[in-house]
């Protein structure tokens, strides 16, 4: 029986969709007061950083799909910042490093996301930032109530902000001690910097060249110099136990801007999905949609036992090649990839029991990316056994602080990041995936009062493959917003946080529309399930074979089923994976969204 837990919003005025309900609520408020999707997304994506530190951060990453309603596709916006001049392989073996850090600011890439929400704002948005950025810094200055799971994160790291980072302990740890869940929490410093933003160009003529006078003043001007100078003169400790110095420096950020490029697609029967290239994990959703319907998908219910394995092991294949193929710093056989004859052999591969090995495909002339994946994949499975996952900081601490002061380890995170989808009354979507410069990857800049990235640690230092580290490359990000067009025009954007299963919870959610469930909620309520079985992307880039995390409402005769496949599989609970949110217009203006109510802070509004 269909089950939903809020009514799906319908309307035709607008609707807005994101992770957190402030985010939601002031989104809708841009709507109403005449503000378009693009001026509410770039509002939206500023809140976020507030109210979900530990997600996102101003010095994180952006990729974003924007669909106008008079173009037949969507356009992506790059805001992921490539690898600073200084990121060089040589220099990080200097280092005695064998893997990039998760944390630290080693793995700082130049951070794209203010740049990308501010070139949004001024190429397609109606509002003066001054009050695109009026509720963030609200939020940042007057203060607004911590989310437990944020709580959390800082709780198990008092300790170590305290003896390691002082500059985080003195944002996050006000009065000397970790905030409680709810408490009214601070960042007046971060109020400062956004206020300054504005201020830089507010004396230009035009909207837009105010808007670019703020651009200046992030890339080029007081914030660059902030932030190289911190980065290149402060050593701080770091996830291997190390203190360390970063590389970026203001130079690095004058020399790059965010922009603009087409998708990649893929038709599958009346449908057309959309995603970003390969310099994002993006195509894997592409590729395990062509695999699994080569595999004949469509004659078995999305909640049965049969369903779950096809898309398991789709997904695992998709991910081989994504952990071979993908990248930015060599051309990727793409084409190749998406080839629907390709996903046939590939398809071939699937059994009736659950593959536990890494099998990336072995296209001629990459077979060396294809050995090399297997290689690194089978080193970390005997070095480190189970145990992947989003970054936290325990180990670092555990490694660095006598045992008496240890603090409690930080809780695995089901999702490092953050969503937005939004839509207004003329046919303007996007969806929106930042994240990166989480309250705990990096010390925070006291001149700023915000942290950098440390998307670099998704570089190889090994030379010669798609994902080795380069400077200007960009690396391999995990983050992935969608859009698809169904049989009837029908436009969607969605999205989720989860870092490696952003594409597989996805994926379940799609193949649930395909299958011709016409309600968001519905879909997005659905039990939703992943694998950890392929090498994860965040340190220490553990893989887990055949491991399985499925909610527990899929029900026990189709867990057992995929037991009895060999699936490795932990049941966490029944509402414990995945905060999707989605949102859809119809040709004919009427507009439609939902979002999840695990952790029960993302909502979707509209009218």
């Amino acid at each position: 029986m269909r089950f939903t837990t809020r009514p799906e919003i319908k309307g035709r005025f607008g609707v807005c969709a994101s992770t957190h309900w402030i985010a939601t609520g002031v989104g809708m408020s841009v709507l109403e007061r005449g503000g378009n999707a693009a001026d509410a997304a770039v509002a939206m994506g500023f809140v976020l950083t507030i109210v979900e530190p530990h997600l996102c951060g101003v010095g994180g990453d952006l990729p974003l799909l924007l669909w106008r309603a008079e173009d037949e596709a969507p356009k992506v916006l790059c805001a992921q910042g490539p690898a600073p001049a200084g990121a060089t392989i040589a220099r990080m073996t200097d280092e005695g490093l064998t893997r990039i850090p998760g944390s630290g600011l080693l793995a700082t890439v130049i951070p794209g996301a203010m740049e990308g929400w501010l070139m949004l704002a001024q190429e397609h948005g109606t509002w003066e930032l001054a009050d695109l950025l009026a509720p963030a810094i609200a939020y940042a200055r007057d203060g607004h109530p911590i989310l437990p799971g944020a709580a959390a994160v800082i709780a198990g790291l008092e300790t170590f902000f305290t003896a390691e980072w002082p500059t985080s302990a003195a944002v996050w740890l006000p009065g000397g001690k970790a905030p409680q869940p709810w408490q009214e929490i601070r960042n007046p410093k971060l109020a400062e910097t956004l206020e300054r933003i504005v201020a830089e160009g507010a004396g230009a003529r035009t909207r837009e060249a105010r808007i670019q006078g703020s651009r200046d003043a992030v890339m080029r001007g007081f914030v660059a110099e902030a932030l190289g100078a911190f980065a290149t003169q402060t050593e701080a400790m770091d996830a291997t136990g190390a203190r360390r110095r970063g590389v970026l420096t203001a130079e690095d950020m004058a020399g790059w801007q965010a922009f603009w490029e087409a998708p990649l697609s893929r038709a599958h029967r009346e449908w057309e999905v959309f995603k970003t290239g390969p310099w994002g994990q993006g195509p894997v959703l592409l590729q395990a949609l062509g695999i699994a319907e080569a595999a004949g998908i469509e004659a078995h219910d999305p909640g049965s036992a049969e369903h779950v394995h096809l898309v398991l092991e789709a997904m695992k294949l998709a991910c081989a090649d994504r952990e071979a193929y993908y990248g930015d710093s060599a051309p990727v056989p793409m084409d190749a990839l998406l080839d629907p004859a390709h996903a046939a052999s590939r398809a071939a591969l699937i059994g009736e029991a659950a593959s536990l090995e890494q099998r990336p495909s072995r296209l001629p002339g990459h077979q060396a990316w294809a050995d090399a994946a297997i290689a690194r994949a089978v080193e970390e499975i005997e070095a480190a056994g189970a145990g992947s996952g989003e970054p936290t900081m325990a180990d670092m601490a555990r490694a660095t602080l006598p045992a008496s002061t240890l603090p409690k380890p930080a809780p695995t995170q089901s999702g490092d990041t953050v969503h937005i989808d939004v839509i207004d009354r003329d046919g303007l979507m996007i969806s929106a995936t930042p994240s990166g410069g989480w309250l705990q990857s990096s010390p925070i800049v006291p001149a700023l009062g915000f942290a950098l990235n440390t998307r670099a640690q998704m570089f190889w230092l090994e030379e010669g493959l798609a994902s080795s580290l380069k400077p200007g490359a960009r690396p391999r990000t995990t983050l992935s917003p969608s859009m698809a067009r169904g049989p009837d025009g029908t436009r969607y954007a969605f999205g989720t946080p989860g870092g490696d299963q952003q594409d597989q919870w996805q994926l379940a959610l799609l193949l649930r529309l395909m299958a011709g469930e016409a309600d968001l909620q519905a879909a997005i309520d659905a039990p939703l399930f992943h694998t950890t079985h392929f090498q994860g992307s965040f340190w220490p880039r553990a893989a887990e074979p055949g491991r399985v995390l499925a909610e527990g409402r899929l029900g026990e005769e189709v867990l057992d089923a995929l037991r009895a496949r060999r699936h490795r599989l932990d049941v966490p609970g029944d509402w414990s994976l995945g905060r999707l949110t989605a949102a859809a217009r119809a040709p004919d203006g009427r507009l439609r969204a939902g979002a999840t109510p695990r952790l029960m802070q993302a909502y979707a509004a509209g009218r």
